[in-house]
């Protein structure tokens, strides 16, 4: 024969207190503020930089047609690309080889994307600097160097 025998067990229940604002919460745990990140105190007005995430298909094609736009090129646009620092910089130029295709693309000529490791179907962070009319190409291998110690920092937890 088997016996059983209950017993409740009085549940734990941490006593409850109001907040700042009315809400409730645990009696006696402050919690640090959430982490921030230090950014410039700029106005956005201010800044004369857009940005934009596109990707590269197989000719060379920049998939993403606004900073063309943003720019003010038109199909037919002469353009100078030229690799800087592992980087691309586009600008207008009436002497240049390349220009905005007829559907207002920015093809990048293949020497470049192999000077800057751009494969078919990578991503690229494109800016349009408005006050000077270019626009500049980052490629990952770009971005990486230039973010490489800003991630690591932040995954340590270094304050800002």
């Amino acid at each position: 024969m088997v016996l059983v025998t209950t017993s409740l067990v009085p549940p734990i229940i941490p006593k409850v207190v109001p907040g700042r604002h009315g809400e409730s919460g645990p009696a006696g745990r402050s919690r640090p503020p959430l982490p921030v990140a230090a950014l410039a105190s700029v106005s956005p007005a201010a800044v004369d930089t857009i940005y934009a995430l596109s990707m590269v298909d197989k000719s060379g094609r920049v998939t993403d047609r606004s900073m063309v736009r943003e720019l003010g090129w038109r199909p037919g646009t002469r353009l100078d690309i030229r690799e800087r620092r592992g980087i691309i910089v586009v600008s207008p130029a009436a002497s240049g080889v390349d220009s905005i295709s007829r559907q207002a693309f920015l093809k990048l000529p293949l020497t470049v994307r192999r000077w800057c490791r751009i494969k078919t179907g990578d991503k690229v962070l494109l800016a349009a600097h408005h006050a000077v009319g270019v626009l500049v190409v980052h490629p990952v291998a770009a971005l990486h160097a230039l973010l490489a110690d800003v991630h690591a920092a932040a995954v340590r937890g270094d304050a800002a």
